[in-house]
């Protein structure tokens, strides 16, 4: 049996509430292994956790994959390129960033160095624009694209490896099942259903699966746009609550605030299920599809008991 592979916390910085998150985990490197790669073990740098964890899968023994914010760390979208950060960037052989304005700073990292790493931008791939949701890891339908084109950039990387990432490949697809059975069944229960967000967050998958937005429209335009709510905005979501417009709550647990509790409070009193996800993989989740499954069957179990 090969090795396990090392974990190594790059560092640690504690900081304040921000956005989506509570504080800055840093970079985490899951470091691959020579002695059972067949080719050059490649350094690829991951501006977040949720595409990192895919890519330390995909990449196995063949990469040292740095996740500049690891799972659980502070808002991509205020986040500042530290020295380390760049260090790692001026070593990558491959970046892959989310876009779609998400992490500009990984994109302006890589493209501040030289020599310049290969890059997969996410957004770029899935034909997603700044300004559009970019949320892209909750599109279902990316994830394998994702899944082929960061071992496409690997092999051709690393040709002698070839092989080995190609059965990488092949491994993830099986893993992917219990994601892919998942989004079946949710699909099954979602038809003329309903959902309100806290924040727009898992809204890609609730499109997918034919889950309905019956967000008020002055809400999620308000905090799809980082900005704050107007009363008559709240006012509207709780009344959708209470009126029995809105099966069910979806809450996002890693955004702070008085105003996401007081919708919560606001459901429950009307006996709308609350469903929690979270725009990062929390850090007693494994991997991405462990993640993943463990909230699309909270979210069928609410529907299903709510009929």
């Amino acid at each position: 049996m090969p090795p396990a592979r090392t974990t190594v916390i790059a560092l640690a910085v504690l900081a304040g509430l921000a956005g989506c998150s509570g504080g800055d985990a840093g970079p985490v490197t899951e470091t691959g292994d020579p002695a059972n790669c067949p080719g050059e073990v490649l350094d690829v740098v991951v501006s977040v956790a949720q595409w990192g964890s895919i890519v330390d899968q995909l990449g196995g023994d063949c990469t040292t994959v740095t996740t500049v914010l690891g799972s659980g760390a502070g808002d991509p979208h205020d986040h500042e390129a530290s020295t380390g950060d760049i260090a790692a960037f001026e070593e990558a052989d491959l970046v892959v960033y989310n876009g779609a304005g998400y992490d500009g700073w990984a994109a302006d990292a890589a493209a501040g160095v030289s020599p310049r790493p290969v890059v997969l931008d996410v957004a770029e791939l899935a034909g997603v624009g700044t300004g559009e949701d970019p949320h892209l890891w909750y599109e279902p339908e990316l994830v394998p694209r994702f899944a082929d084109a960061v071992t496409a950039e690997l092999a051709e990387l690393s040709p002698d490896a070839a092989p080995y990432l190609q059965q990488q490949r092949q491994l993830f697809t099986t893993e992917l099942q219990p994601y892919v059975e998942a989004l079946a069944r949710l699909r099954d229960l979602s038809a003329g259903r309903t959902y309100g967000a806290t924040e727009p967050v898992f809204d890609r998958t609730a499109a997918a699966v034919g889950l309905g937005d019956a967000t008020p429209a002055g809400y999620r335009d308000a905090v799809g746009n980082e900005g704050e709510p107007a009363p008559g905005d709240l006012a509207a979501f709780e009344t959708a609550l209470t009126e029995g417009r809105i099966d069910v709550l979806v809450y996002n647990t890693q955004t702070a605030g008085s105003l996401p509790e007081q919708l919560r409070d606001a459901a429950e009193a009307a006996g709308v299920p609350v469903v929690e996800v979270t725009e990062s993989a929390p850090d007693d989740e494994g991997s991405f599809v462990e993640w993943q499954v463990d909230q699309l069957d909270r979210l069928s179990d609410a529907l299903a008991e709510s009929e």
